[in-house]
């Protein structure tokens, strides 16, 4: 059993490294796959099929879900909270433009650290921290910012909603760490918010009057695949493994690099231009994460510091 660990090692910041380039090529593939899909009804199939695809890794691989844990409840909470997200997120995207959206979706690390205050003691940030995710944020305004100048119209809705789809996320973070989900296997903690979001997006989906699937290409069908395979059902795994594991404000800090890694893999799959205000974003992001984890400065043992303390009150010695 992998231990619980107070700081970042390699391993961690090289899987967080990856998962923000998945999550950040996302929007690309949703957006692909909403050529010939609706939105809600896309998100929905996504959860169906990636519950399935869980449930079988689980039974696969021998891990119990059905024991009684006392996670039903909170697993409930997370599943809905998960599901009230998407369905934000999505739906947001009909007011305002990604990249507007993306400035109030990235507030989610500040959520989870002002609720590990109450829910996490143990994780509450130092002052460092929060100074090394404000320069992080400041990354994403440098690349994004501009577009909160223009014209916005009706975008306010979308704003808005995509920061409560922050709250959300963060919510739901806080629901694993701070609740007997913290002890149940990744597998159990997805399976929830998936199994929850697959039963209310796609009625959401009909609520809403959306076609569902309107114009399938086998481009469509790839992106949704990807979507279930790679995002949904690998990407979530190895996020709540981590979360089991490791601090979840570390954690949190480094999903800034997310809208960057975004905008790269326009670059890479769209041939969109490497303008200056890119690098600048990432340099500016990657020091804020780097100073949001510096390990905490190690404190003298209480003896060690009482010594110390007498030693400069009895001044030098007089040979």
């Amino acid at each position: 059993m992998t231990p619980y660990r107070t700081e970042l090692d390699r391993f961690a910041i090289v899987l967080m490294l990856v998962l923000c380039s998945i999550w950040g090529g996302q929007q690309v593939v949703v957006k692909l796959g909403n050529a010939g899909i609706s939105p809600l009804w896309q998100s929905g199939l996504r959860s169906l099929g990636a519950t399935a695809l869980v449930w079988l890794w689980a039974q696969a691989r021998g891990v119990r879900l059905w024991q009684s844990d006392a996670t039903l409840w909170p697993g409930l909470v997370a599943g809905a909270l998960f599901a009230a997200e998407f369905a934000l997120i999505f739906k947001a995207l009909e007011f305002t433009s990604a990249s507007r959206g993306v400035i109030f979706l990235y507030t989610a690390p500040f959520f989870v650290a002002l609720g590990a205050v109450w829910l996490l003691p143990q994780e509450s940030m130092r002052r460092a921290q929060w100074i090394g995710m404000a320069l992080a944020f400041a990354g994403i305004l440098v690349l994004f910012g501009e577009n909160l100048l223009r014209p916005s119209g009706t975008a306010w809705i979308g704003d808005l909603m995509m920061l409560f789809a922050a709250a959300f996320w963060a919510a739901t973070t806080l629901v694993v760490k701070a609740t007997p989900l913290s002890r149940a296997s990744p597998e159990k903690t997805l399976l929830y918010q998936l199994g929850v979001s697959a039963a209310i997006l796609p009625a959401l989906s009909i609520l809403f009057g959306e076609p569902g699937v309107y114009a399938p290409t086998p481009l469509v069908w790839a992106s949704l695949a990807f979507q279930i395979v790679v995002i949904a059902s690998s990407s979530y795994l190895t996020w709540f493994w981590l979360v089991r594991h490791y601090p979840a404000t570390r954690l949190s800090s480094f999903s800034f690099l997310t809208p960057v890694m975004g905008v790269l893999a326009g670059v890479v799959l769209l041939g969109e231009p490497l303008t200056a205000a890119v690098l600048i974003a990432l340099a500016t992001v990657g020091c804020g994460i780097w100073i949001a984890n510096r390990p905490a400065p190690k404190q003298a043992p209480e003896g060690d510091a009482a010594a110390e303390h007498d030693r400069r009150e009895a001044g030098p010695k007089v040979h």
